[in-house]
């Protein structure tokens, strides 16, 4: 009965070392997914801001062909 209950402790033991390091992968995990959202939306901002529109204004619409 010792034996066992020496064993479970152990490993339950390993059980909070790897938790813990799983805890920490994910904590670092999501400060990269922020950072990348964060330069994902100013990379956009920016790349809007260098690309016209593929859409003219209306008073550089030249008129159809009929009139």
């Amino acid at each position: 009965m010792n034996k066992q209950l020496e064993l479970l402790e152990t490993k339950v033991a390993f059980q909070e070392v790897t938790i813990e390091e799983l805890n920490q992968m994910v904590t670092n995990l999501q400060a990269d997914v922020s950072k990348l959202k964060e330069q994902l939306v100013l990379l956009s901002q920016k790349l809007q801001a260098t690309q016209p529109s593929n859409i003219a204004n209306l008073s550089e619409e030249t008129p159809p062909p009929h009139y």
